[in-house]
């Protein structure tokens, strides 16, 4: 089994129009948000093996704010493809993941985030900023993901009522 959890960058800033898109920093909800996201992984006893995030500068604000949240002690993988990736550069990131690793968080974008999950796992919803969707493959190797062996098994959002179990 192989599990990935799809974080969405957490609300980014539009306060200064001379930033181009890639360095947006994350504005004063996102930052509110992403510690709250690490809260309900922590909550949930979800602890990744790896996470790789978009080198964004509002992916990686997030993904350090979600590691710091669940006492990660890895390195944080950036990877400039994230950024902009097609649906199908999306996949091949994901094929490509190590093997070792069981549990994967990507801090990702949207549109490919929302195409790549409803491709998968037909959720047929907008991913709001923060938001996470937590995927379980029935394979042993990420390689081997596909929408055959993809299951929900978490949606979870910052507005979102918390409960500790996954919703779907």
């Amino acid at each position: 089994m192989k599990k990935l959890y799809i974080i969405r960058h957490a609300k980014s800033s539009w306060s200064d129009l001379s930033l181009n898109d890639f360095d947006r920093p994350l504005n004063k909800r996102g930052k509110r948000d992403a510690p709250v996201m690490g809260d309900r992984f922590v909550k949930r006893a979800i602890k990744p093996d790896s996470i790789l995030s978009s080198p964004a500068k509002r992916a990686k604000e997030t993904a350090k704010m979600i590691a710091k949240s669940i006492s990660y002690k890895n390195k944080i993988l950036f990877d400039e493809n994230i950024y902009e990736a097609s649906l199908k550069r999306f996949e091949s990131i994901l094929r490509n993941l190590d093997d070792k690793d069981k549990i994967s968080f990507l801090v990702a974008h949207n549109s490919t985030l929302n195409m790549f999950v409803y491709e998968y796992v037909g959720l047929d919803e907008n991913v709001p900023t923060c938001g996470v969707v937590g995927i379980e493959f029935d394979c042993d190797k990420w390689s081997e993901i596909s929408p055959k062996n993809a299951k929900l098994i978490l949606f979870d959002y910052p507005k979102k009522d918390f409960i500790s179990k996954p919703i779907l």
